[in-house]
């Protein structure tokens, strides 16, 4: 059995930046550490660094002293305030894509437009990227969802993670719908090139495999867009999860990873799939 890694694969800028960002306070005197969430969406990078002290809280609810770090999806600055009236030591990892969504959101509110942020309802970049908007926004995720918005000046911004082909979609039903419409394509560069190298990928091999937490939106999209193309794909975090079964009669088979998974799970991965073979 052959197998094929995507071109495009693995940890992005962001993640890279918020997870040294991670290990340089993990080595500070400035303890007990804490992130605000978990780092990235990523189980076992999490219990990594939770076996170096970090630990992860879902508020500020009862923290005194320390460090607490904003991962990678942004929060509310009205929760960073609150952390420096606290005391705490803030490290800001969010990501730069990220931030920049949530400054196009609250620049287009400001001017006057009717938000539409196209993502999902509950993933936390979209909550603080409503958050930075001040509540002043409608989320939706799909085409069908935007049959229901019309205004005169509309403005869009888009949930990190989300692919092209969607935003697209939504924005030809809007186009009919507002007298002005102003689009901010936030979409990470990252997200953009693995989504088509997986796409790539997947249209040349007998199946998939895609590496990266369950919890991860951007590896969830990566496993939608390879199944969008015919190919059988399997979301897996680790090695373990591999079966026989599943390349019992497989040529070929294409490897890819979400934006938020270390090498050594992806390369575990792969020779895995080489030694079974």
């Amino acid at each position: 059995m052959k197998v094929r890694v995507a071109e495009q694969a693995g940890y992005c800028y962001g993640v890279e930046r918020a997870l040294r960002l991670t290990s340089e306070a993990a080595e500070s005197d400035r303890k007990p550490i804490h992130t605000l969430g978990p780092i990235i969406h990523n189980p076992q990078v999490v219990e990594e660094f939770a076996a170096k002290g970090v630990r992860h809280v879902s508020s500020l609810e009862g923290l005194s002293g320390g460090t607490i770090i904003v991962r990678t999806h942004g929060v509310d600055p009205e929760v960073i305030a609150r952390a420096d009236e606290m005391g705490l030591s803030t490290v800001d990892a969010t990501c730069p894509f990220v931030a920049k969504a949530q400054q196009r959101a609250a620049a287009l509110v400001r001017d006057g437009y009717s938000l539409v942020v196209v993502g999902e309802k509950e993933h936390p970049e979209v909550v603080g990227i409503l958050a930075c908007a001040r509540g002043q926004a409608t989320v939706i995720e799909r085409a069908e969802e935007a049959q229901g918005i019309q205004g005169d000046r509309i403005g869009i911004v888009v949930q990190t993670t989300q692919s092209v082909e969607n935003l697209r979609q939504i924005v030809g039903v809007l186009l009919t719908r507002a007298a002005e419409l102003k689009v901010f394509n936030t979409i990470c560069s990252a997200t953009t090139k693995r989504q088509e190298s997986a796409k790539v990928l997947a249209e040349e091999v007998d199946m998939m495999i895609v590496v990266g937490g369950k919890n991860s939106a951007n590896t969830s999209r990566l496993s939608q867009i390879c199944r969008d193309t015919g190919t059988v794909t399997h979301h897996i975090e680790t090695a373990k999860e591999l079966r026989p079964a599943w390349t019992s009669d497989v040529e070929t088979v294409g490897v890819t990873a979400g934006a938020s998974t270390p090498e050594w799970l992806l390369q575990e991965v792969i020779e895995t799939l080489k030694v079974t073979g």
